[in-house]
C-alpha cells in the first residue's frame, strides 16, 4: 500500500457487529478513510433493516454489505455462516485491508480475511465485555475460555491490534491471546467529536448526577442506585438520572429492579435516548461506577467534552479518563461507600463542579479529540491522514448519535 497515492481500487473493509455503530461511533473514522482516498466498504448485520444508517453511509460514498451475524451467543453453526459470508464477501470485493471491531467482527472478520488472503488485517479491541468482567464462574467461565481461544486464533493472524487502554493490551499479552510477534498499539479510546459535544452551561442549583449505560450489573448500575438511595435520605432534593434500557445480556438489570428505583423516587429514569447531549447538559457530574472491561467509555468522553466532572472506577479503561482530584474522582469497583463519599464531596463543595468540569474539557480536547485519535490509527495502518476537521459534509443532515444509542 502506498499511502501517498490514493486510487479508487484501494479498498478498505470495515466489519462491525452493529450497523448503527458504523455511523454513531466510527463515522469520523469512515470519513477519514474516504478523505484519504480509499474506497470504503462496510459490513454489518441488519444494514438492510436500517435504511437511515445505510443511506447516510452511502451518501458519504461507502459501499454497504448486510451480513448474517448474531451479536451475542456462541452458536457454532450461526457463527460458521458468518465466517462463510465474510469470506465470500472478501473474495468478491478483494479489499486491500480489513479492520474488525468488537468480538465477532474481530474473530470472524480476521479469520475470513486470512482465508481470503487479504494483505492487511487489523483489529480494534474496544473493550473486553461480559466474558472478562467479574469472576470466571459457571457460564461466564465457559464463555471466557471460548472467547479466549477464538481471539487467539484471529489476533495471531493480524498485522496490528489496536487497544483502547494499556490494561487490556497487557492482559492479552499475559494470557497468551496475543503473541509477541504481533504488534499492538494503545489508542486514546475511540475519541470524541469536540464540535458535536460542545461545552454546555452547568444547570443551576445543587449538583445533579447522571449515569448513561446499558443497564447491566457490571456497569455499576446497582451501586449507583444504592448510593443515590443513601444520599437522598439526607438530601431528598438531589437528582440522580439514569439513561439506558433493559438489556438482553445475562447480567442485565431487571425491569422490576428499575421500576422499584423509580417508584421509590431514587432514580429519574430517562430511558433510551437517541441524543444524550440534553441529558449531559442537564447534569452537573457524570457518574460511571463500572467494573465492566471498558475500552475507554464513550459516555465519559462525551461528558468530559461537554465540561462535566466525572466519578468513575479505578478499573481498566475508566481510570484513563480521570486525573484524581483534578477532573473528578476514581473509586474502587463495587464500593458504594466510596461512591457516596465522592458524590457527597460535590454536594458539600459545589464549586468543584465548575473547576473540575473545565479540566475535563481540557483533557478531552488534548487527548481524546476524535480527529487526533483517528490520525494516529491511520498512520499506524500506513494511510495518510486528512487534515483535522477536513471531514465530509452529511447531505442527510442527521445528528450523529452518541453513547445513548447503545447506552454504554
Amino acid at each position: 500500500m502506498n499511502p501517498k497515492v490514493a486510487t479508487s481500487n484501494r479498498r478498505f473493509l470495515l466489519v462491525s457487529g452493529s450497523s448503527n455503530s458504523l455511523v454513531n461511533f466510527r463515522g469520523p473514522l469512515v470519513q477519514a478513510l474516504i478523505k484519504a482516498g480509499l474506497e470504503v466498504h462496510a459490513a454489518a448485520p441488519g444494514l438492510g433493516d436500517a435504511p437511515t444508517t445505510r443511506r447516510k453511509l452511502e451518501a458519504w460514498g461507502v459501499v454497504t454489505h448486510d451480513i448474517p451475524m448474531q451479536r451475542t451467543g456462541l452458536n457454532p453453526w450461526r457463527d460458521l455462516v458468518t465466517l462463510q459470508a465474510l469470506y465470500r464477501l472478501m473474495r468478491s470485493i478483494r479489499p486491500e485491508a480489513v479492520l474488525g471491531y468488537t468480538i465477532k467482527p474481530v474473530v470472524y472478520g480476521l479469520l475470513a480475511a486470512w482465508l481470503a488472503k487479504v494483505p492487511k488485517r487489523y483489529a480494534l479491541i474496544t473493550g473486553l465485555g461480559y466474558a472478562f468482567a467479574g469472576e470466571a464462574r459457571g457460564k461466564r467461565a465457559l464463555v471466557f475460555q471460548v472467547v479466549r481461544r477464538l481471539y487467539a486464533a484471529a489476533l495471531n493472524r493480524a498485522d496490528r491490534v489496536f487497544f483502547q487502554n494499556p490494561d487490556d493490551e497487557a492482559l492479552f499479552r499475559e494470557l497468551g491471546i496475543l503473541s509477541k510477534r504481533v504488534p499492538s498499539q494503545v489508542l486514546n479510546g475511540s475519541g470524541v467529536d469536540m464540535t458535536h459535544f460542545a461545552v454546555a452551561p452547568l444547570p443551576e442549583g445543587p449538583p445533579r448526577f447522571l449515569l448513561i449505560a446499558r443497564l447491566l450489573g457490571d456497569k455499576g448500575v446497582r451501586q449507583y442506585a444504592s448510593a443515590a438511595r443513601r444520599i437522598k435520605q439526607q438530601h431528598p432534593e438531589m437528582v440522580f438520572q439514569l439513561a439506558g434500557g433493559v438489556d438482553s445480556n445475562p447480567d442485565s438489570i431487571t425491569q422490576d429492579e428499575l421500576d422499584t428505583w423509580v417508584e421509590e423516587g431514587t432514580i429519574a429514569q430517562l430511558g433510551w435516548l437517541s441524543d444524550v447531549r440534553p441529558a449531559i447538559a442537564d447534569c452537573s457530574v457524570y457518574v460511571l461506577p463500572s467494573y465492566y472491561r471498558e475500552g475507554t467509555p464513550r459516555s465519559v468522553l462525551e461528558a468530559m467534552a461537554m465540561g462535566r466532572a466525572v466519578i468513575t472506577t479505578d478499573a481498566p479503561g475508566c481510570r484513563e479518563t480521570v486525573i484524581e482530584g483534578d477532573n473528578g474522582y476514581l473509586i474502587p469497583v463495587k464500593d458504594v461507600d466510596a461512591l457516596v463519599e465522592a458524590m457527597q464531596h460535590f454536594i458539600d463543595h459545589p464549586a468543584l463542579v465548575q473547576t473540575m468540569g473545565r479540566r475535563s474539557h481540557e483533557i478531552a480536547q488534548d487527548r481524546y479529540d476524535v480527529h487526533k485519535v483517528n490520525a494516529v490509527m491511520l498512520e499506524a495502518m500506513g494511510i495518510e491522514s486528512p487534515a483535522f476537521n477536513d471531514t465530509l459534509q452529511d447531505p442527510l443532515k442527521q445528528p450523529t448519535l452518541s453513547a445513548a444509542s447503545r447506552a454504554s
